[in-house]
């Protein structure tokens, strides 16, 4: 920030209590969080692919002294399509006194603009921000700030907020004031939009009162009432009366010249939207990214060093014989160190096997998001995912779920209905593991390559054949698939520096503590005999997957962690306890293990119990059913 900010923030700092609230809104990926970010000094997330914020940020600002700012998810219209958009909607609804911080993609802003008339027609305090005008500079955009805030008759502020340019012109706008509510533009709606306002209003609205705007009584209550055909014709009209008005608008304050095509980001855009290179180009980034260096550099070489050269050799002697010396009772000492203490399991798990893959998945995630990749990809899978009952929308929270299932069941807010949101729920509940898993699958099958591939293929088939049934069998109406593209921009080192900061610290905060109380627990199942009775039960189970005795409690511990129990059969295999059958059997079955505790209890949350129950059920009877299989098939086809 500049120092107008840190200047004019200091003149108010005494001020007491919170008077006044912001919300930042806007559609996806404008770069709303990272303003937020900026004037809160939090971290939210923020990516370059719609869909990162799905619920509400809160926060206060020094350089804003007595405002609260809340960052709502991306919205495009205050006629909700997804549950992101309902919940923004909500929040503007309920707050009429606040102050609207709408952000926009300058280079877009003919796409955005009839936001603002929605905003307008609501008779709020509006401040429009152009944010991304370094992008929208380096295409040639052109854009008169000053004639466009007359034209509409609120503030409009330029700003950058990678660079944090403008935004201390956008803290002395907010700290100023808005005195005056904007006018009502004069949009030209067609006729029939004005005949269903006036019948619409004449139930709703007491008798007499003029027909207000149409951004005040138009909603799901309206549509609703309208059949699918007449609907869909009401609101096209409805958005090109917009439309037009704000085509006039910036006819008069803006240019906007056809991005060239010839240049090295054209022609790579170009690639990654055409089938048969985009192709290529995610095989191509799939093996590099995700196999070479979360599996073979994470899972394999950092995990050696710091498993076998470090823990192994210099941390776990050390510590047991410490621990050995200050407690004098084995049962304590067992609670601590030997097979399942605190820091011999626990903590070497944590750090020694989780902590390198995870890291390594998040650089590579957060390289993909902040490039723009992932809505391309998005586009690419859109035609597969229609045959499993969704859109190209929902690979953002199926990618998400290779990081954390926990956070991808939450994104699955961004689909359009009810019937995506249980598909994808689904899909990640069942086959789809998070970093921690997939890096030690990664681990245990990087040197085994037809295992490997076989893997992929089963993992695969299982993903389309339970979306195939999902499609069939989940009621509801098929989806549309609206996507906005942001550019192809090359990755900043310090956004993707950031973004594997607050994911690594979410990991120290959110999952070291688990895999802890996890060794804890298995310390008491053990010292009751409590675990040695279950493992004795799920023994025979083991035994006709063909794996060794020793991995049911790797099983076990999967109850608590599917990564912890990944971490304990990576455990067996670098001890020399699996062969190659047994290999391709565990990585199966850890696939497709019961979700983690918090991923459950989220499940619960945006689905309820019944939902979360029967899928955990369900996950279970799958995984072990795939696991007896493979090992049969494999034994009787000599394969492995």
């Amino acid at each position: 920030m500049t120092e107008l900010c840190h200047s004019e923030s200091q003149k108010g700092s005494t001020s007491q209590g919170v008077s006044q609230l912001l919300l930042i809104v806007g559609p996806p990926n404008v770069g709303k969080s990272l303003i937020f970010n900026r004037l809160t000094g939090r971290h939210v997330s923020v990516s370059n692919y719609p869909g990162t914020t799905v619920d509400i940020s809160t926060g206060t600002s020094p350089f804003l002294p007595g405002y609260e700012l809340r960052d709502t998810p991306g919205a495009y219209s205050l006629v909700p399509i997804s549950e992101e958009e309902r919940i923004a909607r909500e929040m503007i609804l309920s707050e009429p006194q606040a102050i609207i911080v709408q952000v926009v993609d300058a280079k877009n802003l003919r796409r955005m603009l009839p936001f603002t008339l929605e905003l307008l027609e609501l008779r709020r305090k509006v401040i429009l921000v152009l944010n991304l005008m370094d992008e929208a500079r380096r295409l040639g955009v052109s854009i008169d700030s000053t004639q466009l805030g007359e034209e509409l008759g609120i503030p409009v502020v330029e700003t950058v907020a990678t660079t944090g340019e403008g935004l201390d012109r956008l803290c002395a706008v907010i700290r100023d004031g808005i005195s005056q509510l904007p006018p009502v533009p004069p949009i030209d709606y067609p006729p029939r939009v004005r005949s269903v306002l006036r019948e619409y209003a004449a139930n709703v609205l007491p008798e007499g009162k003029p027909l207000p705007p149409p951004a005040q009584i138009v909603g799901p209550e309206l549509l609703d009432e309208l059949e699918l055909e007449e609907r869909t014709q009401f609101e096209l009209e409805l958005r090109l009366a917009r439309q037009r008005y704000a085509d006039s608008v910036l006819a008069e304050v803006a240019s906007f010249p056809v991005p060239s095509s010839s240049t090295f980001a054209g022609v790579l855009n170009r690639l990654t939207m055409n089938v048969w290179t985009a192709v290529p180009i995610a095989f191509a980034v799939l093996y590099f990214g995700v196999y070479q260096f979360v599996g073979q550099f994470g899972a394999g070489t950092l995990v050696d060093f710091l498993e076998n050269d470090l823990y192994e050799t210099y941390v776990t002697p050390r510590l047991t014989a410490w621990v050995e010396r200050l407690i004098p009772w084995t049962v304590l000492q067992d609670l601590f160190v030997h097979d399942y203490g605190v820091f011999t399991l626990g903590l070497r798990y944590a750090i020694a096997l989780i902590l390198p893959i995870v890291g390594t998945f998040f650089i590579m995630f957060s390289i993909l998001e902040d490039s723009g990749y992932l809505p391309r990809l998005a586009l690419l899978l859109d035609r597969v995912f229609k045959k499993l009952g969704l859109n190209g929308r929902a690979v953002i929270p199926i990618i998400l779920g290779f990081g954390c299932g926990t956070m991808a069941t939450v994104v699955t807010r961004i689909l359009e209905t009810r019937r995506e949101r249980i598909i994808a729920t689904l899909l990640l509940g069942f086959a789809i593991p998070c970093s921690a898993q997939l890096g030690v699958i990664l681990a245990m099958v990087s040197t085994h390559h037809q295992i490997f591939i076989a893997w992929c293929v089963l993992m695969t088939l299982i993903f389309l054949a339970l979306g195939m049934i999902a499609a069939r069998t989940v009621p509801g109406r098929a989806p549309a698939f609206y996507l906005e593209i942001p550019p192809l921009r090359m990755p900043r080192l310090s956004n993707v520096l950031m973004k594997t900061y607050s994911r690594m610290y979410w990991y120290f905060i959110e999952i070291l503590p688990l895999f802890l109380f996890a060794s804890v627990i298995i310390w008491v199942g053990t010292l009751t005999g409590l675990f040695q009775a279950v493992i004795k039960l799920i023994v025979p189970i083991i035994g006709l997957m063909g794996l060794p005795a020793e991995a049911a409690s790797a099983f076990l511990f999967g109850f608590f962690r599917r990564d912890y129990g990944a971490a304990g059969l990576l455990d067996l295999l670098n001890h020399g306890q699996l062969n190659p059958r047994q290999i391709f059997v565990s990585v199966l079955v850890i696939s497709l293990f019961l979700p983690c505790i918090a991923q459950f209890f989220v499940m619960k949350k945006e689905r309820g119990w019944k939902f979360a129950l029967a899928t955990s059920a369900a996950v279970w009877l799958t995984a072990t059913t795939v696991g007896i299989l493979a090992n049969y098939v494999a034994l009787f086809t000599g394969w492995l």
